[in-house]
């Protein structure tokens, strides 16, 4: 298969013949129709998140069953699926309780495993893991979902449990920035945006944005736009100043989520704590969103009330895909949004059910 492939941090990404996945015994084979251009494919090509050499990036995804284990029931070839990023176990303890995206032995396509800059992905676990596509939702739209929307929802509902009528400060308006700004307007937040771009800020606005405040000390201007202070604060960006200012923008008693990824030297960045305690602040993580979750985001978007099209700032080819990654060592803040990258089908590949095979997918590495 055609695949865009590095084999050393910081390498060239290059579109190289790799071998085809195997089916797993209890999963699929998925023809990649799109995939995401993701910061976190960034960071493992940097060397931040380390991942096994030579590897395929690529974790949010759409695309069609064209190999089926013996062991999966729920699924057949020719379904149109998604997946979450997490691939969970389905036998510990949290994925018995719907939470896969923390499962301890999770695998994830473009880190643990090949990801989806490929003409084809192997999933294990499929009857836990793949989600259904409704027929109204094209590969494109589900492949923005795969990572930044998915884990904005989650941030949103399950962690920060937002109400209508309660201030959120998005910091930081790249893909998962902007897709918190669409989710909680359409919960009936008011949504206040912060970032360094002027192109960012408009695309907020028109997604739902009630007020946006440029630059990089933004706290006292939402303290004053919210009449002193978010009840949610959402760090999307993920470095020490975003996270500092985010909590220091909270009213007393809000809440902070952390959905950027700290990596790095922001590992080690230091919180206001002396807030965090004396105004009785939260601070919650937020990673992903398992299959389990995805019906009540689908069905918003069935009714016409989240529209995660409106993200896609650009669309290219697989051939493509590795250039685009390695450009967000300059990203432009004149192309705010999501960039996705479509695969086309080969002519003539006819696919059959099943395809018996042991399981690839050893036990996860954690962290």
């Amino acid at each position: 298969m055609l695949a865009q492939q590095y084999d050393a941090v910081g390498a060239p990404i290059r579109l190289v013949d790799a071998p085809a996945p195997a089916c797993p015994h209890d999963g699929v084979i998925v023809d990649v129709r799109a995939t995401g251009i993701c910061r976190s494919d960034w960071h493992a090509w940097r060397g931040h998140d380390p991942v096994p050499l030579p590897q395929i990036p690529g974790h949010e995804f759409a695309g069609v069953v064209s190999a089926v284990g013996p062991a999966v029931t729920a699924f057949d070839v020719g379904d149109r699926v998604t997946v979450p990023f997490v691939i969970g176990c389905g036998r510990c303890v949290w994925c018995h309780g719907g939470q896969a995206q923390v499962c301890p032995d999770q695998r994830q396509p473009g880190f643990t495993d090949p990801g989806s800059y490929a003409e084809q992905v192997a999933i294990g676990n499929a009857d836990f893991n793949l989600v259904r596509l409704p027929a109204g939702v094209d590969f494109v739209t589900a492949a923005s979902l795969g990572c930044r929307f998915a884990t904005a929802f989650h941030a949103l509902t399950a962690q920060a449990k937002v109400a209508s009528g309660e201030w959120i400060a998005v910091h930081g308006c790249g893909g998962v920035g902007l897709s918190t700004v669409m989710i909680a307007s359409a919960l009936g937040a008011r949504v206040l945006a912060v970032d360094v771009s002027a192109a960012a800020l408009e695309r907020a606005s028109e997604l739902g944005a009630e007020v946006t405040v440029q630059g990089t000390d933004p706290v006292e201007a939402v303290l004053d736009a919210t009449g002193g202070g978010a009840h949610v604060a959402v760090d999307a960006l993920g470095s020490s100043a975003t996270a500092t200012n985010a909590i220091r923008s909270l009213r007393r008693r809000g809440r902070h989520v952390q959905v950027g990824l700290m990596l790095a030297d922001a590992l080690a960045t230091p919180l206001p704590w002396d807030e965090v305690v004396g105004r009785e602040l939260q601070v919650i993580g937020s990673h992903g969103m398992a299959a389990v979750e995805y019906p009540a985001m689908l069905d918003l978007i069935a009714q016409g009330r989240l529209q995660p099209h409106r993200l896609v700032g650009a669309v290219i080819d697989l051939a493509d895909a590795g250039r685009a990654l390695m450009e967000m060592d300059r990203p432009s803040p004149e192309r705010p949004g999501i960039v996705v990258a479509t695969v086309g089908p080969r002519p003539g590949v006819v696919s059959s059910r099943p395809i018996p095979g042991p399981s690839s997918l050893g036990r996860a590495d954690t962290g």
